[in-house]
């Protein structure tokens, strides 16, 4: 009997706890109320010992914890080891010999060399200077590098210093030349005062015994006022890669007011410029060291630089531009480990084509290798701002790999750099997400979603192709740290319902992943939180989009349903790892309990599906995004028997621009709307991020004027709630402000504003997001 009444209070407690899921609870502090999960997971160079961030005592700020491959018990690392670890030397700043055996890294900013095997380091600098781009050359005997603008090498047999470049700061742009006047006004000022005379006579002897002596040190390279950027050296030290950038010097910049101060006044925050203003321009150069000779890099050997995009069709009156070559971006050229080759992946800026080109060091020519043309834009796992980096590289001396989105998924590509030959690795309907070169170089080892477009897994696969061998099992998220001899892997994984954790794995496939860390808290396990179920319905075109569904039980079902949008447009959340929104995923926990049906939909533009799901908002922001929200409202009607009249969208950022086009645009669909920090024009946006899906604005304002809210206020009828941080330094308040005129002026009256003065584009106090979400669940309770 006792242990009978034993349960039913834990059964009560738990369903008392479950019933006080408030939005007051879900919205504190999320280190406290939900636990830190263990995240920056990297391997000692010995694969004994892996360390990763962690917070599990709740302080101010995470620690670095250690676990052992002999005691997996979480160890706190003291700072002593901690300081000892010369923590930037793990990552991308680090560099290893071609057998493995010593890696360079930087560590309180000098440069190290460390034996992998016996963990012993040597310090190879001691200076202040700023050092960077660590690499061996080719015959290892040399450490390459530069500090401050230049190229340096450093001889580890003894020490030896030498400098390659000489790049000059100053400004060799033309002076004036003198006129008669000032040649009259020298000779008088020559004439009068003699200290003048000796000093143009020390000058012009200094000069001529320069001009006899013999050279000593690199070349004076001037940068004629420009940017230096990315001076690289080949391994072998014959040439050197560098570009120049011009900054635009007429691009307006704009400025966020802070109210809330500890000065007590207010004050301004410099900001970005908005799409369309000028971008600068940059230059690539080869400097061939025994020849001391600069080549720049000629653009017209790129094939199809002339192209004009095909938007540029729907404006036959636009003024022609003089200069028909399209501008370009550089990547660092990588070579190939004897030096032989060097290839390039160049960015048009216009974001149309990607091309990776072989550049003779030579002449300081290019040709071609590849070429990823899209009318609509460039990008994709290893290949968007990420190419040239982890995507592309030689597998051996003349064989290359990289990504490409040739079929329209992200796929691993190899080329034969002797006879031209390009073959598909993989291919399917699902994308690599992350690729990975064996030590050895005869595997690969990548991150792929071709289970589900909402799963992650592991796998291994022969450089040549052929079968992936799959290593991970968990269903969920599996974010992959490969130990450096290759026999384990640490998972960071997930499920839909439970945030991140640490596993440990063989590199086997079958193998069981044993569980590290235990985040969450008490209070955080104790609710039941649901597992959202993944769906998948046909839009309107016949296109498969992805869905995750909350459903109340049948008697708490009220006939009423939210839609969540996701921000930041090319990102999923349809999927079966713990969500980057969690605050979201607890908020829609709690709708559920109160009766709501809540859908969180991979719209058109979301990640994870491939080029033709990212691009199908080309040119029109609020068109199939928009039309796959409706389409998920009908089928909340048609499966889940909503009434038609009690359907309500939120979102933040694009979920928030969503969330206004739904209601300017489908006023009938959505009885309510709540736009978070909503951009409400996108000629105000940035232009890394629109200029790419519309262009710029003086040369596409059509796509401009059909994808930006603003212009079609008019059409709000259900209720609507904007709220936005009052320091928002991504979308600026300024939208709202103009959309609220807007609205105004239009005598809508259904409509309010919130806004939050101490907030960014993120917001952070927890009072914050209280506010706004009692804002929110209230607007839908009106419904």
């Amino acid at each position: 009997m006792r242990r009978i009444f034993t349960v039913c209070l834990v059964l009560l407690f738990s369903l008392t706890v479950q019933a006080q899921l408030t939005v007051e609870k879900i919205m504190e502090d999320p280190a406290k109320w939900i636990g830190t999960s263990p995240s920056n997971i990297f391997w000692s160079e010995d694969s004994k010992t892996i360390y990763f961030n962690w917070n599990p005592e709740q302080n101010r700020a995470d620690s670095l914890y250690k676990i052992t491959l002999t005691n997996r018990t979480p160890q706190k690392v003291s700072r002593a080891e901690k300081e000892s670890l010369g923590l930037s030397g793990f990552g991308r700043s680090a560099a290893y010999s071609k057998d493995f055996r010593k890696k360079l890294y930087l560590k309180n900013g000098n440069i190290f060399i460390q034996d992998t095997g016996t963990l012993a380091e040597r310090q190879l600098t001691n200076t202040l200077d700023r050092k960077g781009s660590l690499s061996f050359s080719k015959d290892e005997k040399h450490v390459i590098f530069t500090m401050g603008n230049d190229i340096y090498t450093i001889a580890l047999a003894d020490g030896t210093l030498q400098q390659w470049t000489n790049f000059s700061m100053e400004n060799r742009r033309p002076e004036a030349k003198a006129g008669e006047a000032d040649k009259v006004l020298e000779k008088d000022q020559l004439d009068l005062f003699q200290f003048l005379r000796e000093a143009k006579e020390d000058k012009e002897a200094r000069e001529k015994y320069e001009k006899g002596a013999p050279k000593t040190g690199p070349k004076k390279i001037s940068l004629g006022g420009k940017m230096l950027q990315g001076a690289l050296a080949s391994p072998d030290l014959k040439y050197v890669f560098y570009r120049l950038a011009e900054p635009a010097r007429d691009a307006k910049r704009t400025i966020v007011p802070n109210y809330v101060t500890a000065s007590g006044y207010t004050e301004d925050i410099p900001a970005r410029t908005k799409v369309g203003q000028p971008t600068g321009s940059t230059e690539a150069f080869v400097y061939h060291i025994a020849k001391d000779t600069v080549f720049k890099i000629n653009l017209k050997d790129i094939p199809g630089i002339e192209d004009e995009p095909q938007y540029l069709a729907d404006y036959p009156d636009r003024p022609k531009s003089k200069n028909k070559v399209r501008s370009v971006s550089f990547q660092n050229p990588v070579w190939s480990p004897d030096a032989t080759y060097a290839v390039i992946a160049i960015r048009s800026n216009d974001n149309k084509d990607r091309w990776i080109m072989k550049l003779d060091g030579e002449t300081g020519k290019l040709s071609p290798i590849d070429r990823q043309h899209d009318e609509a834009w460039i990008a994709g796992p290893g290949i968007g701002g990420g190419f040239g980096g982890s995507g592309i590289g030689f597998i051996d001396e003349h064989t290359l790999y990289f990504q490409s989105e040739e079929t329209g998924y992200s796929h691993v590509y190899t080329y034969d750099m002797r006879t031209g030959t390009k073959k598909a690795l993989t291919s399917g309907n699902f994308e690599v997400q992350t690729l990975e070169l064996s030590k050895d170089k005869q595997w690969f080892y990548m991150t792929t979603n071709e289970v589900h477009p909402g799963e992650k897994h592991f796998y291994k696969m022969s450089v040549n192709g052929g079968e992936r061998i799959k290593l991970t099992s968990m269903t969920g998220g599996n974010e992959v740290t490969l130990s450096p001899d290759e026999k384990m892997i640490a998972i960071r994984y997930s499920n839909a319902n439970t945030p991140w954790e640490l596993y440990l794995q063989p590199a086997t496939p079958g193998a069981v992943a044993e569980k590290i860390t235990s985040s969450t808290t008490a209070a955080f396990n104790a609710y039941a939180w649901k597992m959202p179920q993944v769906i998948s319905f046909t839009a309107r075109d016949g296109k498969e989009i992805y869905a995750r569904v909350y459903e109340p039980t049948k008697k708490k079902k009220n006939g009423k349903a939210v839609i969540f949008v996701h921000g930041a447009g090319y990102l999923q959340n349809a999927h079966k790892w713990w969500s980057q929104y969690f605050r979201e995923y607890m908020f829609h926990n709690l709708l559920t309990d109160l009766g709501y049906t809540v859908m969180d939909i991979d719209f058109r533009a979301s990640s994870g599906y491939g080029r033709d799901v990212r691009t199908g908002i080309y040119r029109h922001m609020g068109g199939k995004d928009l039309t796959d929200n409706v389409d998920g409202a009908k089928l909340l009607v048609e499966k889940y028997g909503i009434n038609p009249k009690k359907i309500g969208i939120y979102g933040g950022s694009y979920g928030g621009f969503i969330t206004l086009m739904a209601m300017f645009t489908t006023p009938d669909v959505f009885a309510a709307g709540a736009a978070l920090r909503p951009v409400t024009d996108w000629a105000a946006y940035n232009q890394g991020y629109t200029a790419n899906i519309l262009n710029e604005p003086h040369l596409d304002p059509i796509a401009y004027r059909r994808s930006s809210p603003i212009f079609f206020a008019e059409g709000l009828k259900g209720k609507l709630l904007i709220c936005h941080g009052q320091v928002d330094v991504n979308v600026h308040i300024q939208d709202t402000y103009r959309l609220a005129q807007r609205l105004i002026e239009l005598r809508k009256e259904n409509w309010e504003v919130a806004s939050y003065p101490v907030e960014d584009h993120g917001f952070v106090q927890p009072t914050s997001w209280m506010d706004e979400y009692k804002r929110i669940l209230k607007l839908f309770e009106s419904m």
